[in-house]
């Protein structure tokens, strides 16, 4: 096959333990699924039960990451980047219309990312209701550790989930708070699209989320899964 001009690298992330890489095909983000960061992003108490989860997504190309400690280039045209810590679902199968008890098959490893946030973008955007992709669809928005396999790490569904900024604590939460739990996260997003082997789901972050600026470092984790440390350069 002859291509106009070469096909871009394929995005992808080391897998703990292995000299093997993850191939990333889609990123896919749920909004909002904590509470806590709910509340503070301005959302009203749901008084009815959870809501259906609202998904957003980046490119495969946003991602970034591995082992140690990784340079994030702070983005252009903002003035307020935030961070978000969260447990990252890698796919090593897909499928369309997912049953829940089925959903969990489907999962290849777990990792820990940083959902990068131009908030300022964003929050024109709602303001006029745009679309927010620029807000959340930059290059290494997506940042996100070594991939840990399911033969090493199980199914984490309790856990400490944290981040600090320079040794300061911002985010500090728990897995068991999540409201839609990763298999009905994948459930839910099966009903919508086709999901594939190499999709990674960004499952939402606590509360805390704040700004970071040039300099900053970036320490966070989830018991049971791994840690990731970044510095924006």
């Amino acid at each position: 096959m002859t291509y106009v001009f070469p096909p871009h690298p394929q995005p992808s992330l080391p897998v703990a333990g292995s000299e093997a890489r993850f191939p990333v095909r889609r990123i896919f983000c749920v909004g909002r699924n904590y509470a806590d960061h709910a509340r503070e992003m301005g959302a009203a108490d749901q008084a009815s039960g959870l809501e259906p989860p609202f998904f957003f997504m980046k490119p495969g190309d946003a991602v970034i990451g591995g082992e140690g400690e990784i340079s994030v280039s702070y983005p252009p045209i903002t003035k307020n980047l935030h961070h978000e810590v969260e447990m990252v679902v890698a796919l090593g199968a897909g499928g369309a219309n997912v049953t829940v008890d089925a959903a969990k098959g489907l999962i290849f490893g777990y990792a820990v990312g940083f959902d990068l946030t131009r908030r300022d973008i964003q929050g024109k955007a709602k303001e006029k209701g745009h679309p927010w992709d620029m807000g959340k669809g930059f290059d290494q928005s997506a940042v996100c550790s070594e991939i840990h396999p399911v033969s090493a790490v199980d199914h984490p569904a309790t856990g400490h989930i944290w981040l600090k900024v320079n040794g300061e604590i911002r985010q500090d939460g728990d897995l068991v708070d999540m409201g839609w739990k990763v298999a009905d996260i994948i459930a839910n997003l099966s009903t919508m699209v086709r999901l594939e082997a190499g999709d990674l789901i960004y499952t939402g972050t606590p509360a805390g989320v704040g700004p970071i600026v040039q300099g900053d470092l970036l320490t966070a984790g989830v018991d049971g899964v791994g840690t990731l440390t970044a510095r924006v350069v």
